[in-house]
């Protein structure tokens, strides 16, 4: 689907979705118990994937309140709450291949889950998917004792798990994907023996790290980092390790676990409105409340551009007013995902925006890096392109309507679409669909404010 946004001024209230990050651990958290109900949750293309994987270890994910129907995939869009039926910390071998789809947290979450069955689990996904690294985990899980195998020898998906797993003590390095310590944790918590984790790099990421120590509190398990200055309270930041005691229980309080909104996706609506809101108005986003969310960043960086922001958190919303933007320093280390939003402001505005630390950010979903320095050129933007930096220069920009690509990237296409509401013109974003990845109402969200988007021939 290609979307025509042309440059527009907002005014409104919109709603954030609720956390991609949150409701795929909730959703295997509640898998690992004996039943849970997730409230919230976001319901997304890659989310379902990971609610597919619990249903093929023998758990089940329905619409609260439904009537357990023989449904083989249930429809999930408009639920309120998910009714998790667990599978107790044992998930038992699937009946066929766990297809990921596009979803990297899912293949890494569901890799760790797979090498507690007794027996042989295949895990694929798309293209994308396949191309993404998973060799750091599959060889912790090799050095636990865990048959753990890329088909094509590569790291990559396909992948080939069979256990089952007992727990141990392993070392992995933590500047490719923080993701690969939340599984071992995850799964952990539930073998025998527990898991000690050794870093042998310096953690990237780390606030997603601390998502998954909290969520796990929330679900009555115990982990904790190692090394962090001897205070656990520090968080995963400078931690050297993580420690799970293992024969613990997933048991959320009362049974239930609600899902924060989701700060990735707000960075979009909050960007939108820095480079857009109707002078002397504002545009005000709902599902704002604190978290561990690393990303929660985006509120100071907006602020420091230089827009006026009021962020209510008690209340959980954030006003945001447009301004004349200036260039700032960012690093990205643990918010991998706020480079493209970061870009994207950047190119409105004035001096350079330096965005450091964001080597690993290439190893996303698509290279983010490469993807926004060249799809922002094509809209007029100057950028220069390092390894570990990409610098915009927003003196040297004038932006304006174009065909860009969102290279099949929930978060590139909606990156360049805050950048299109300060363009001249109109700019076709193509591959839009793939916001159903993590925002599926993002385009209704920002007609609602008063963007000029056009879908598929349909004016919004």
């Amino acid at each position: 689907m290609d979307v025509h946004i042309t440059r527009s001024t907002l005014r409104g209230t919109a709603r954030a979705p609720p956390s991609k990050s949150y409701t795929h651990r909730a959703l295997l958290a509640a898998g690992y118990s004996d039943g849970a109900t997730v409230e919230s949750p976001l319901i997304s293309a890659d989310t379902r994937a990971t609610a597919r994987a619990v249903t093929a270890f023998g758990g089940a994910v329905e619409p609260a309140g439904a009537d357990g129907g023989a449904e083989v995939e249930p429809d999930l869009t408009d639920a309120d709450a998910l009714a998790v039926e667990g599978f107790g910390g044992r998930p038992a071998v699937p009946d066929d291949v766990i297809d990921c789809a596009n979803s990297g947290t899912t293949m890494r979450l569901v890799t760790a889950a797979a090498a507690l069955a007794e027996g042989t689990t295949v895990l694929t996904g798309d293209g994308s998917l396949r191309s993404r690294p998973q060799g750091p985990l599959l060889d912790a899980l090799g050095d636990l004792g865990v048959r753990a195998e890329s088909t094509r020898s590569n790291g990559q998906a396909p992948l080939v798990v069979a256990g089952p797993l007992a727990g141990g003590e392993v070392a992995i390095p933590g500047d490719v994907s923080s993701q690969y310590v939340t599984a071992l944790l995850m799964a952990g918590a539930v073998t025998d023996e527990g898991i000690e984790v050794e870093l042998t790099t310096e953690l990237k990421s780390a606030p997603y790290v601390d998502i998954t120590l909290e969520l796990l509190g929330d679900f009555g398990v115990e982990a904790t980092p190692v090394g962090a200055g001897g205070d656990p309270l520090d968080g995963a930041a400078g931690a050297a390790g993580f420690s799970v005691p293992g024969g613990q229980t997933y048991a959320p309080s009362g049974g239930t676990y609600a899902v924060p909104g989701d700060f990735s996706s707000i960075s979009y609506l909050l960007g939108a409105g820095a480079v857009a809101a109707d002078p002397g108005g504002a545009v005000r986003i709902e599902g704002a409340r604190p978290s561990a969310q690393g990303d929660a960043a985006i509120v100071d960086v907006v602020e420091e551009m230089g827009a006026p922001v009021d962020w209510d958190r008690e209340a959980g919303e954030i006003a945001v007013e447009r301004a004349d933007l200036a260039g700032v320093a960012v690093d990205v280390g643990d918010t991998p995902d706020l480079l493209p939003t970061i870009a994207a402001l950047g190119a409105v505005a004035d001096g350079d925006t330096r965005i450091e630390n964001c080597e690993h950010v290439r190893y996303k979903e698509t290279d983010r890096v490469s993807a926004m320095a060249e799809e922002l050129e094509k809209m007029g933007a100057e950028t220069t392109e390092e390894p570990d930096v990409l610098t915009v220069h927003g003196s040297e920009s004038d932006l304006r309507g174009a065909a860009v690509d969102g290279r099949g990237d929930h978060r590139i296409v909606m990156a360049l679409s805050v950048a299109a509401l300060a363009a001249e013109g109109t700019t076709t974003v193509r591959g839009a669909e793939h916001v159903d990845v993590s925002f599926p109402g993002f385009f209704d969200a920002m007609a609602d404010l008063g963007t000029d988007v056009e879908r598929d021939g349909a004016v919004e």
